[in-house]
């Protein structure tokens, strides 16, 4: 018997051929699927305590719970967040690794050409989170009481008022450099290693004014320890309702809320990204959740993959311009 009749019928193989190939586009939404047993890491580019990480903490649980899988999360802090970014766009698009992120994702984009990664391609985006606001203060000392007065002392006195920040690149750091750009003022930038440090000095009188998140501003603010002057909202908030937004300017939009959000490697199968966002919805819409993010100064806000994607793309081009406009490097 010759060889060629052990073979199967052309037909057959072309059968077999398109069988395996569909088994094989199926592999990574089944692996993405996952049993029950099959772990999910929601990796967090900063230290345990941010309000990243109470994100994560809030809706790890809760995905556990729908999804039946675990689901932990792995802090991977460093690099003002390149480094457990990284690893989430290296990992394999199966389901298995996610990002909980803010806004530095973007920015750092410019800062940071050489990190290895583009936000925007090795990334997916599944669903905002959240936003959070900032809140431009000061020290009673410098006698500034007001955002005109604020900008009126810069101009009269360019580069004689300080600002800290937690460091470059950073939201706060990047808000400030927004109104000094749109306003046409000098202030001397003060990098610090984090928030803490930052606001022992603002509240010291060794730094001047200062953006911070509302939660962390708000308890001094209330005890006249320091002088709000601004929300970065569109509208004042409902905690400070007599503070004015930063739009009050009329310097176009100078809206630097932050925001927050759950993202996956390139290539992760995209009924799971819709089912992970699906999930989210409801889980961002749970009261608890509320709370325990207003703790943060953060408002829940869920968004379709695609929506989330234009936010991103819309603040990466929005940072970089103005990075490359105010020649800002990372420190």
């Amino acid at each position: 018997m010759s060889m060629d009749t052990l073979s199967p019928p052309s037909s057959l193989r072309r059968r077999h051929l398109v069988l395996g190939g569909l088994a094989a586009a199926a592999a990574p939404w089944a692996s993405a699927q996952g049993s029950s047993d099959t772990p999910v890491r929601l990796i967090v580019p900063f230290t345990p305590g941010t309000g990243i990480d109470l994100i994560a903490r809030q809706i790890g649980p809760a995905l556990s719970d729908r999804l039946k899988r675990p689901f932990f999360v792995e802090n991977k802090a460093g690099a003002s967040g390149n480094i457990g970014t990284q690893e989430v766009t290296r990992a394999t698009p199966d389901g298995t690794t996610l990002l909980v992120s803010v806004n530095t994702l973007v920015m750092n984009m410019a800062l940071y050409p050489k990190a290895g990664f583009d936000p925007l391609k090795d990334l997916a985006p599944v669903s905002l989170t959240s936003w959070g606001q900032l809140l431009l203060v000061a020290n009673p000392g410098t006698g500034i009481d007001s955002l005109k007065g604020l900008v009126e002392r810069a101009k009269a006195k360019p580069g004689a008022l300080n600002y800290g920040s937690p460091g470059a690149g950073t939201p706060h750091h990047l808000a400030m450099e927004l109104l000094k750009n749109r306003a046409k003022v000098s202030l001397t930038h003060i990098s610090y290693r984090g928030t803490a440090p930052a606001v022992t000095d603002l509240l010291g009188g060794q730094i001047d004014v200062m953006f911070l998140p509302i939660h962390v501003a708000l308890q001094h603010v209330k005890a006249g320890k320091l002088k709000a002057l601004a929300i970065s909202s569109t509208k004042s908030s409902p905690l400070l309702p007599d503070v004015p937004p930063l739009n009050s300017l009329n310097l176009g939009d100078m809206n630097v809320d932050m925001w927050y959000g759950v993202l996956a490697p390139a290539g992760t199968p995209q009924p799971f990204i819709e089912r992970l966002n699906t999930e989210l919805r409801d889980i961002l819409a749970l009261p608890a959740v509320a709370k325990a993010f207003e703790t943060q100064g953060m408002t829940p806000a869920h968004s379709t993959p695609d929506q989330f994607r234009q936010v991103m793309v819309a603040d990466a081009k929005r940072w970089a311009d103005l990075i490359k406009a105010q020649k800002i490097t990372a420190e």
